[in-house]
Parts: C-alpha cells; structure tokens; sequence
C-alpha cells in the first residue's frame, strides 16, 4: 500500500501490467440509452419503409411489370420511351424552370428574415413576429390554394379590388400561363420564409457577442455589423441549406401544383412528380413511372454532389 507522496510504483506497474479498462458491450450499451433508441424508432421506421425497402423497387424501371406472373426484363425500353416523349420534355422543362426560380429569388429570403427578426428589440413583439411569419407553414396547402384563388380571383379577389381603384383591369392569375408562376413562387414564399429562417436564426444566436463589442469599438453601426460579423458567420450554414436545397432541385412541389392546377395552365406547371402520379397511379403505367422517378432521383443526388464538392473547393465546408 503506498501513502500519498509515495512514488514506488506498485507490483502491476513494475512488471508494466496496465490493468485493462473494461467496456460494456454494445447490447449493455443499447440497454442503457434504451429510451433515446425509442424515441428514435418511429423515425428510423418511416425512412426504412418508405425511402430505403421502395429502392429495391426501382428495378420495374427495367421491367415490364405484370400484376399477375413474372415481370419480363427489358432493360433501358421505358428510359427511351421517355426522353422520346415530347411530353416528358415539356414536364422537364416546366420542372427546371419552377425549381430554378425557387431556387435563386427564394432562397436569400429565409436569410433577410432571420437577419430582420434578430434585430427586432422588443421581447413580446418579437415573439409575436416570429409566430406571425411561421404560422403559415403548419397550413395545408388546400388551404392555402384556396387562399390564394379567392385573394387573386378576377371577381371578387382583394388583388384585383386593389388594381381597380387604381384604374387597371382584372387579372387573371390562376388561370394566365404569365402569372401563375409567380404565383407559385409568392405563395412558397409566404408559407416557407418564416420556418425555413429558424435555422439562420439559430447560427445567429451561435455568434460569439465579443464579436459585435469589438465592432462597436471600432465604430461599426448597424448595419455594418451585419455585413461584416452577421453575415460572414451565416456563410457556413447558407452552404449547406444551400446544397440541401439542390439536392430537391427536381423535387419542385407536388402538393403546391397538384392544388393550383386547372385546365388552362397544367400544361404550362406539370412537373415531374405530377407526371409520375398522372401515368403510374392514374394510367397504371407502373414500369414507366418508376423510369421517371428514377431519373429524377440520379439527377438529384448528382448535384446535391456535385454542388458538395464545390461548395468544399470554395468555401471549405459542405455536407460532410
């Protein structure tokens, strides 16, 4: 036994045994975090059952698929059917455009929001800003659809009330191929600025307050320390949303079109997923639909790499 400013070593450490540090197995481990594994299990079961076990389906993209009896393997027939359909050019088209333009004029807004809402000085009011901004994303969008059609209607909407005390004609939005793009980029906009500038929010609560003492010293008003502390912190997290997004490019809002479309503009807001639903869950064209899907789905995840890896060139941060 040695006391306290003994420096002998002991029999183990002569004979340079370490006594082996002894970890609990995986299972004990498990055990033990059992309840943070439950609360995980719902999620990890919804994207087991509907995004991982539906991949081993895309094989029907390479078949023709039978109810009843084997599918027969006819290799890339219904890729070809597809880029040769003057359709699937247009729904093509139609999905870059609607995704382009959500992409570029939305994607600063979520940003501004944060920024503005961070200056907001007033507790309650700020409180009841942001409840303002995010109570749209909890809205259906049927609901929403029906909002839009009844302000914009040529009738009887409010916009159009507006645009004749002004002297100007009714507009038809909902039915003009002019407008009704920019009526889906509006209402995106109005129910996904306020959520989506949560997370810009939080990185700016991370910001070390040092920072903006320091500028305050040195001068800086405002607006200036937005542009110079603010904003350079947001640049890591505007990457990544930003590459997250790209990785959706493709994706260009099923429920928004399907709710805002009618006869005289489908033609002109038919996206790819709408496709895939009018010919595979409509026309019954399974193999064919699944062709599509799966061309969406390589497509997105080449650029949801391809801009990860030039996000990483540039800027040094990505997705991983």
């Amino acid at each position: 036994m040695t006391g306290i400013g003994d420096t002998t070593p002991t029999l183990a450490t002569a004979h340079g045994n370490v006594p082996k540090v002894t970890r609990p197995s995986a299972l004990r481990r498990a055990w033990r975090w059992r309840g943070y594994y439950l609360m995980l299990l719902p999620g990890i079961l919804y994207f087991v059952v509907f995004h991982y076990l539906p991949i081993w389906q895309t094989k029907l993209a390479f078949q023709d698929y039978r109810i009843i009896g084997p599918s027969l393997w006819v290799g890339l027939k219904h890729f070809r059917l597809l880029f040769d359909s003057p359709v699937f050019t247009q729904v093509l088209w139609n999905t870059v455009l609607i995704s382009a333009m959500k992409l570029v004029l939305l994607f600063p807004v979520p940003v501004i929001v944060a920024l503005l809402v961070n200056e907001v000085q007033g507790h309650r009011y700020r409180r009841f800003v942001q409840s303002a901004i995010y109570l749209p994303h909890f809205l259906s969008w049927i609901v929403i659809a029906g909002v839009f059609i009844a302000v914009l209607s040529p009738i009887d909407g409010t916009v159009n009330d507006l645009l004749g005390l002004v002297g100007m004609a009714p507009i038809p939005f909902m039915t003009s191929s002019g407008s009704i793009l920019w009526v889906l980029v509006v209402s995106e906009m109005w129910r996904s600025a306020g959520w989506d500038s949560l997370l810009f929010l939080a990185a700016i609560m991370t910001i070390d307050p040092g920072l903006y003492d320091a500028a305050t010293i040195d001068g800086a008003g405002r607006w200036q320390k937005i542009r110079h502390v603010t904003l350079p912190a947001l640049v890591p997290t505007m990457a990544t949303v930003f590459i997250l997004n790209l990785g959706g490019f493709m994706s260009a809002g099923f429920d928004q079109v399907f709710n805002f479309s009618n006869d005289a503009i489908r033609d002109r807001i038919d996206i790819l997923d709408t496709y895939v639903y009018r010919m595979g869950i409509i026309g019954g064209e399974y193999a064919y639909a699944t062709a599509a899907g799966l061309f969406k789905g390589v497509i997105g995840m080449a650029m949801i790499l391809g801009a990860h890896l030039v996000s990483k060139r540039l800027t040094g941060k990505g997705v991983w």
